[in-house]
């Protein structure tokens, strides 16, 4: 895995991890709000991790890449929150 590819990875992590956290410590109701909070912290964690690499080759794809993972991630966790809560 190159190191572009491992930046992006990061993203998504940090993603999974906001996910996590949300489930496990918010009120019930309150996850879609630490959700959306979730999504700001990674879109600004993204341009922080590629503007941090210095190489202005590929950064849109980059950014794209990383912030189409965070979504990815944050909808599953909004659908699994949405599901536990009809339980």
């Amino acid at each position: 895995m190159s190191w572009q590819w491992k930046s992006v990875v990061v993203v998504w992590l940090f993603a999974l991890v906001c996910a996590v956290l949300t489930g496990w410590l918010s009120l019930p109701g309150q996850q879609l709000v630490w959700i959306g909070l979730s999504f700001a912290g990674c879109t600004i964690g993204t341009l922080c991790v590629q503007l941090a690499t210095g190489q202005k080759e590929g950064y849109v794809s980059r950014v794209t890449a990383s912030l189409v993972g965070a979504v990815i991630v944050l909808a599953a966790a909004t659908g699994l929150f949405a599901l536990i809560g009809l339980a």
